[in-house]
């Protein structure tokens, strides 16, 4: 499902318009972003939650030089469903 889905099926189901489902889809992604980006996780009650998670420092190969770098350690996006999201599966 694409974005554009997701809108079209808010405006359906709500009955608000288009251009104001995408507002506020984009808002909620900014949010999203913004606050795992400075370290702060967003928890939603019966869907799940966005968190970071840290990586730890790795040697990796570049295997058409033949070369072993170190890649450091680093944070990622995550998101962890919750209990009943996961039943669904």
């Amino acid at each position: 499902m694409t974005k554009a889905e997701i809108v079209a099926e808010i405006s359906k189901q709500t009955g608000i318009e288009r251009e104001k489902a995408l507002n506020v889809l984009e808002s909620f992604m900014l949010i999203v972003k913004d606050q795992t980006s400075g370290g702060e996780d967003v928890f939603l009650r019966g869907f799940g939650t966005f968190t970071t998670k840290t990586r730890a420092a790795k040697v990796g190969r570049i295997i058409k030089e033949n070369k072993s770098v170190v890649v450091p350690a680093h944070k990622i996006p995550y998101f962890k469903p919750c209990a009943e999201y996961k039943q669904m599966f």
